[in-house]
């Protein structure tokens, strides 16, 4: 009777382990089944339209950042002429700072007729090198340093600046070159502003055309503006009326564009986007010069 039961018993155990053993075969059989393949089902039409949806979704984020970027923080200018030595140079490449002063119509690519004045309007400060649109002609961007403030009272005499009745003090700082004008040399002086605030100018020739001038007063919200190449720069010393030589006049606030804080970096004459071994032609001794 006992052999019987260990025989019975021995059968039980031997059907229960190859119950296990088909279960765990199932198992891993099932584990390792290959995962269906996706098949992408669209035809070519469809697949390049997808990929142009999303090239421009790219693109348009771009340009969405690139236009608030520009309109709102900082925008890149290039310098065109001398007007503004012995402190910006022809070639330089300078950032100006798009937020100082608010926003008007001008702050964006497209001027936009219907923003009038500025919104979070920030006076800038005398001395301040501003961007702004030439108020005859509001297509062309200008560069010069704010010198009157509105209701201040600006006149040159005997080659010597004076603000509100006073003289502005100007240390001889020595000769400098004098690059786009007939002389070679020019002086460079330190002019000291009534705001304590320090910069240079330079002074090709004495008794230049607009080294003596009436006096001029400035409107309620305007600037009188000066280039600190002072024998050398069509300012708000001359009229935007004159027929042969129109200048500047008294700029609006709502021109204002922003103010000049660094110089980036500089060309050389000559350097050209379409010229390619000119294009490290550059004034290294310029790279991150930031402007006073």
């Amino acid at each position: 009777m006992a052999k019987h039961d260990d025989t019975a018993n021995e059968a039980i155990a031997a059907a229960a382990n190859a119950a296990e053993k088909i279960d765990h075969e199932t198992v891993v059989t099932a584990n390792d089944e290959p995962e269906e393949e996706v098949v992408d089902t669209r035809d070519a039409k469809q697949v390049a339209v997808d990929e142009a949806k999303e090239i421009f979704s790219v693109v348009a984020v771009a340009l969405i950042l690139v236009m608030i970027l520009r309109t709102f923080l900082f925008q890149p200018f290039t310098i065109p002429s001398a007007s503004m030595e012995p402190n910006l140079y022809e070639g330089d490449y300078i950032i100006v700072s798009k937020w100082d002063y608010g926003i008007s119509k001008y702050s964006f690519p497209i001027a936009l007729p219907f923003i009038k004045g500025r919104i979070m309007n920030h006076a800038p400060t005398r001395g301040d090198v501003v961007v702004f649109k030439l108020p005859r002609d509001p297509k062309v961007d200008y560069i010069k340093r704010v010198i009157g403030l509105p209701g201040d009272t600006v006149q040159m005499k005997k080659d010597q600046l004076y603000v509100n009745g006073v003289v502005v003090p100007a240390t001889d700082m020595g000769p400098v070159d004098a690059r786009g004008f007939e002389a070679r040399y020019a002086t460079a002086y330190r002019e000291s502003l009534p705001n304590g605030r320090t910069h240079l100018m330079q002074d090709i020739v004495k008794d230049g055309r607009a080294d003596d001038t009436g006096e001029f007063v400035v409107p309620a919200g305007n600037y009188f503006m000066m280039g600190d190449n002072r024998d050398n720069s069509l300012d708000s010393r001359f009229s935007p009326d004159d027929p042969y030589e129109p200048g500047v006049g008294f700029v609006p606030e709502e021109n204002l564009e922003g103010r000049a804080v660094l110089v980036l970096m500089s060309w050389k004459e000559g350097s050209s986007l379409w010229k390619p071994w000119t294009w490290l032609n550059f004034h290294w001794n310029r790279f991150f010069k930031p402007l006073h």
